[in-house]
Order: C-alpha cells, then sequence, then structure tokens
C-alpha cells in the first residue's frame, strides 16, 4: 500500500491530498500492489517456472534439450534454483539418434536450453 503522510495540514491551507487520505492515512484511489496479476482483482497467484516445474515435471518422464543440440531424455528426479537436474534412467540422443544409456545423470543448468514433458 502507498501510504500518506499523517501531517495535518497547516491552518489556512486547502486539504490536499493527505486530507483527503483519512484517518488512517491510505490513500483510497492508489493502486494496490506493482499490479502483478494475483496482487489485486481475484487473479490467480503468479507462480515462478520453476514451481511448475516442480510440481508437474518432477517424477515424470521429460526431455532436456541442451544448447549443443543434445537430448537428454529420462525421469526428473530432482533440480535446484540453478536448474542444474538429476534424471534417472536416461538416455543421450544426438540429431534424433540414441547415442547412450545412464542409469543417473546430472546436467548443468546453464546448458539447459528447454524441458518438457515427455510424450
Amino acid at each position: 500500500r502507498i501510504l500518506a503522510p499523517c501531517v495535518p495540514p497547516a491552518a489556512g491551507t486547502p486539504p490536499g491530498p493527505s486530507a483527503a487520505a483519512g484517518a488512517g492515512g491510505a490513500m483510497a484511489d492508489a493502486p494496490e500492489g506493482n499490479g502483478a496479476a494475483g496482487s489485486s482483482g481475484g487473479a490467480p497467484a503468479r507462480r515462478a517456472p520453476s514451481d511448475y516445474l516442480r510440481t508437474a515435471l518432477l517424477g515424470r518422464a521429460v526431455v532436456v534439450r541442451l544448447n549443443n543440440s543434445l537430448e537428454y531424455r529420462g525421469v526428473l528426479s530432482s533440480m535446484d534454483p540453478f536448474l542444474n537436474l538429476s534424471t534417472e534412467q536416461t538416455e543421450e540422443y544426438e540429431n534424433g539418434q540414441l547415442k547412450a544409456r545412464y542409469g543417473d545423470a546430472f546436467i548443468r543448468g546453464n546448458n539447459v536450453l528447454y524441458i518438457s514433458p515427455q510424450d
């Protein structure tokens, strides 16, 4: 909330925004929050992309595409805020061709181009 100063106007001055704010000091017409969804008006709360990854993809089969065009397909077992990933039953694909199979794989987050659910 945006608060107006709680200083009464000096004698003989016309009422200004601080007088119109009321006894509580809050301005009635000031927007609440920063305008982001979820701050007012019943809009759904905003979620971070990492929240989606944790709730919708953790424990599911995913495709992880790297910046160098390699793809890893496996079950997403964990991740951290830097998008470092741990996958199980992982397969490595290059140009659509299976190149290697790994039990567990750890993928550094700065190499990840995207993560998507496996069809």
